[in-house]
């Protein structure tokens, strides 16, 4: 996978026509789209061998504090 990153720009910097924005945008929307997938299965895979060895779930997050109230000031 690195190695086909770093051979992307020698690849572009032999091409005489520069792609068009849609091209890069679409080719870095598949690659950004197929990193998502990898992470979403590699946590999956993390959380089923955390099950299967028994750990708990995580806790959730405390209810959320009302916002403090600063005192009125006296105008000085």
């Amino acid at each position: 996978m690195r190695a086909a990153l770093l051979l992307l720009p020698l690849l572009l910097a032999a091409c005489e026509k520069e792609p068009k924005f849609e091209d890069r945008y679409d080719q870095a929307a598949k690659e950004i789209e197929a990193r998502a997938k990898a992470m979403d299965a590699d946590i999956a895979a993390a959380d089923k061998a955390a099950k299967d060895a028994g750990e708990e779930a995580p806790k959730a997050l405390p209810a959320e504090a009302p916002p403090a109230t600063a005192r009125p000031s006296s105008g000085e």
